[in-house]
């Protein structure tokens, strides 16, 4: 059987791997006798469905029928609400697609497996608000305290050319990852992304 294997790290957490996730998808593909089609990672929040690319791309492939099964190591990894989860199994279920995760185990084919489904959906959903409120708590304080909020702005933009140019060259050779360099640069993944998507346009 086919299977699609499916990876998100939020970029709002910088020592976060996709291998982490990536690497006991593959050996349960092995040790499942599973055939990978094709693995796609994403580097952005759950809901922010704007920069998760890969997830469109897995999405339009499953429409496409390429594979039979998706496979996550956690269930809040793909989707992030349970509507959304909802509205996304109905869809593969009209093209033959299976949703699995290896953390958690179900069987979406009894009751009991939809009911166990549900619940870890909905306790997934909940986590996620709650660590927004944390967030948006940990700002309004920082505000009030007169802290700036986000990433410092690029000021010199020469000194950044300069180090950007040297990042550059480095990723050419191979002798950096996107994640570190974009690290180094004090940028977002997805800025990083956009810069290099510039330079090969």
């Amino acid at each position: 059987m086919k299977v699609a294997i499916y990876a998100r790290v939020s970029t709002s957490d910088k020592n976060q791997d996709p291998e982490t996730q990536l690497m006991p998808l593959r050996d349960f593909c092995i040790a499942q006798g599973l055939e990978v089609y094709d693995e796609y990672v994403d580097y952005a929040s759950a809901n922010d469905l704007a920069h998760r690319t890969e997830w469109r791309r897995l999405l339009d492939d499953a429409a496409k029928r390429r594979f039979k099964m998706v496979l996550v190591f956690k269930l809040d990894r793909g989707f992030r609400s349970v509507k959304h989860m909802h509205d996304t199994l109905s869809a593969w279920e009209l093209v033959g697609v299976s949703f699995k995760s290896s953390r958690e185990q179900f069987d979406t084919s009894t009751a009991i497996g939809r009911l166990l489904l549900n619940l870890l959906a909905a306790l997934a959903e909940f986590e996620l608000e709650l660590i927004r409120e944390r967030v948006k708590a940990g700002m309004d304080r920082a505000r009030r305290q007169g802290k700036r909020i986000g990433r410092p702005k690029v000021t010199d933009r020469r000194g950044f050319n300069n180090r950007f140019g040297a990042i550059l060259e480095r990723l050419r050779t191979g002798d950096i990852s996107r994640r570190k360099a974009a690290m180094e640069l004090n940028i977002g993944y997805a800025t990083l992304k956009r810069l290099l998507d510039a330079e090969t346009s």
